[in-house]
């Protein structure tokens, strides 16, 4: 017997409840942004359309599934099992983060705010959900598979990541960097970032 499909829904706090936790109180956060020139109407609102988004991934969740939310905070202590959808709710950069701690389960990218993120990575709606759960777990479904990439320093340090790596120091300050193959004797390509 197998279990049934589990949806781990993967969110972020938002940008409201930073704000309390920070200040402690929707006064104290208002004053703050009021401070910088900003509403907090706006921040408020976006919570509200985050924290409506979830109840809806969650209500789209199919009755015979298991299913459990996972903050951004705990991905790195969250035990995934090879029979989970992750449904990650927010931005792309939570797609990216959380897809290092996979080894192959399909991830659901839903975007909270259509229009004022890019959605390359989050593309879908929230009234999409139930149908992209079922397709998630059918034989034969089309996926778009994505490629991580890993770097590996000489001090066996291993980042691993979907869409960046940046090599470099912390801050601000630019780092310049050549890459290429392994045991090329050409110098590589020139590259430059900063962080």
């Amino acid at each position: 017997m197998s279990l049934a499909p589990r949806a781990v829904l993967v969110h972020r706090r938002t940008e409201y409840e930073e704000l309390l936790a920070r200040h402690g109180t929707h006064g104290q956060a208002a004053f703050f942004l009021s401070s910088r020139g900003r509403s907090i109407d706006e921040v408020a609102r976006r919570h509200e359309r985050t924290q409506q988004a979830l109840r809806d991934v969650a209500a789209a969740v199919p009755l015979t599934w298991r299913s459990t939310r996972v903050e951004r905070a705990d991905l790195d202590r969250f035990l995934f099992a090879p029979e989970d959808v992750v449904v990650v709710v927010g931005q792309d950069g939570l797609v990216a983060n959380a897809a290092k701690y996979l080894s192959g389960q399909p991830v659901v990218g839903i975007d909270t705010d259509p229009g004022r993120n890019p959605g390359v990575l989050v593309r879908h709606r929230c009234a999409d959900v139930a149908a992209l759960l079922r397709a998630a777990t059918a034989t034969g479904s089309t996926v778009d598979a994505l490629t991580m990439v890993e770097a590996v320093a000489d001090d066996t340090q291993r980042l691993v990541a979907l869409n960046e790596i940046y090599l470099g120091p912390p801050g601000h300050q630019t780092a310049r960097y050549r890459l290429g193959p392994d045991g090329d004797p050409a110098p590589g390509e020139a590259q430059a970032s900063s962080g």
